[in-house]
């Protein structure tokens, strides 16, 4: 077939030939363009070593932040324990001091009303706090405490009854709360 052409052919062929070349020339420019695919696979594997020798680094430091943590929580937790047991002791002082008083002001009281008559004590202990009526009138020699309690208004007094036997109830607990 080459032998049969004529100049104009060899035009063509010389056409084909340099649109060869042109596209041999065009080829390993696409390939320079590529990436290396070792390249890749090393650098992915270089990351992944990185990341595992960092790993344990990573971890000791988060722990570290997190025992660091624990600690200032701890340490906030003893200063607000250490607040509250000294507020607990005042509270405690407080109360005792109370009680105190009220022990000596309820022996005050009782020696008081042991010297009053029935009908005169009864009004007076109407008034008062129902629980301290009730104490004063338990700690009264029974004999008086009956009278008062029949000369008082008789809704009172059943209240007040019903104080003294819930406090001698064996089920009633003796430890305040």
């Amino acid at each position: 077939m080459t032998e049969e052409m004529d100049p104009g052919g060899r035009r063509t062929s010389l056409r084909h030939l340099l649109l060869v070349g042109v596209v041999l020339l065009a080829v390993p420019q696409v390939n320079a363009q590529e990436p290396a695919p070792s390249l890749t696979n090393s650098t992915q594997d270089e990351i992944r070593q990185f990341c595992t020798n960092i790993a344990d680094a990573a971890r000791d430091q988060r722990y570290l932040l997190q025992k660091q943590e624990l600690e200032k929580l701890q340490s906030d937790v003893d200063a607000r324990i250490a607040v509250l047991e000294s507020r607990k002791a005042e509270y405690e002082d407080w109360l005792k001091r109370r009680n105190d008083f009220l022990v000596r002001a309820e022996a005050g009281l009782v020696e008081i009303f042991k010297t009053m008559k029935a009908d005169a004590a009864a009004p007076q202990l109407e008034e008062m706090n129902i629980e301290v009526a009730a104490a004063i009138i338990m700690k009264l020699p029974p004999r008086q405490s009956g009278l008062v309690l029949s000369e008082m208004d008789p809704q009172k007094a059943g209240v007040i009854a019903t104080i003294i036997a819930s406090a001698s109830d064996p089920n009633t607990s003796k430890e305040p709360s």
